[in-house]
């Protein structure tokens, strides 16, 4: 275990903002994680968790041990006539694992590909796109609790999945430690097309047979068609959820702005955050080294030297012209660190 002291952020968060952790090390193994907790511990310090820092926004220096996770690993646990059970290290790349699944016929995350940062992540967030979320395709985590240093499993149900949430966000939000995820995916794919631009994609680019590797390419095309590319432009992708509003709220605003997208659900009618920050003005503004990406609203970003306190002070902006100009609160995807 190699820790390191006073280290830049800059190359481990998407947003590319530069903040330093005092300390700083990468663990490869459940027990390299146990050796820096208890590092952390006897040192008087406080931990902080980093997977591929696509979620986060760091609006100061880290006074802490930030650890890295980096455990690996793919492999097939169990198998039924229907399903593959596949366990994943929380440090493997997402998409790569999407890649993965495909080159293996594994279906169920097709639909998920191109999102930024880990697998550890994805439970966490209940990550999703296109009409399928991580509760779709999800059997079990482990994960190590920080306190006892034991390793700990939850199904579906005890993870409390919602819209981008799970009870690691909340009830168990810093207690536990995401180390690997089993997901149950399926021999015979279904393929989900009838969500954004994915059947229009398709026909565009002239598929007549449909399967894991033609849906995938659709969503990479969408994604990158809207989104920027964090190598490029520092993001952490949807920096807002979508809200879900009152029926009778939605009719009353529908009467007022006849354009105004809606998504019945059962808690309501989802609202698009992007038609929201648009209609307010927001799309393409910069304002320095930041600003709200001129193809996609929804998206903030850093055009370099950006500050995290700067990112942050916008966001409030634009959530409190949201508010005053429609009712609607709007609250961040994104971690704030």
């Amino acid at each position: 275990m190699n820790i390191q002291e006073n280290i830049s952020l800059k190359a481990h968060n998407t947003f590319g903002i530069a903040k330093n952790a005092r300390f700083f090390v990468a663990v490869k193994s459940i027990d390299e994680l146990k050796e820096a907790l208890n590092w952390a511990k006897s040192q008087k310090i406080n931990s902080l968790i980093l997977g591929g820092g696509s979620n986060v926004l760091l609006t100061q220096n880290q006074d802490a041990l930030v650890i890295k996770i980096e455990i690996d690993g793919i492999k097939v646990i169990n198998e039924t006539e229907e399903f593959f059970f596949v366990e994943v290290g929380a440090g493997v790349n997402w998409h790569q694992f999407v890649l993965e699944a495909i080159g293996n016929d594994w279906a169920g995350i097709e639909n998920l590909s191109l999102i930024p940062g880990t697998v550890g992540a994805s439970p966490m967030q209940n990550i999703g796109a296109y009409g399928v979320e991580i509760k779709d395709v999800f059997a079990s985590l482990k994960a190590l609790n920080r306190d006892t240093l034991v390793m700990e499993e939850f199904d579906a149900g005890q993870c409390l999945f919602g819209y981008r949430e799970s009870v690691f966000k909340h009830e168990l939000k810093g207690k536990y430690v995401i180390c690997s995820v089993v997901f149950r995916l399926k021999k015979a794919p279904e393929f989900h097309t009838e969500y954004g631009a994915i059947k229009e994609t398709l026909e565009a680019n002239g598929v007549k047979e449909l399967s894991l590797k033609t849906i995938s390419d659709a969503v990479i095309h969408i994604r990158q068609s809207k989104l920027p590319d964090p190598k490029e432009i520092g993001n952490a992708g949807s920096f807002f959820k979508n809200p879900t509003i009152s029926s009778d709220q939605y009719q009353i605003l529908k009467s007022e702005y006849s354009s105004i997208p809606g998504y019945p659900n059962a808690e309501g009618v989802k609202v698009p955050a992007a038609w929201l920050i648009e209609q307010c003005g927001w799309k393409g503004r910069r304002f320095g080294e930041i600003g709200v990406h001129a193809k996609q609203p929804l998206v903030l970003v850093n055009y370099g030297d950006g500050d995290g306190n700067e990112i942050k002070n916008l966001a409030e902006k634009i959530q409190q012209s949201v508010l005053d100009k429609f009712n609607i609160s709007i609250h961040p995807e994104v971690n704030f660190l």
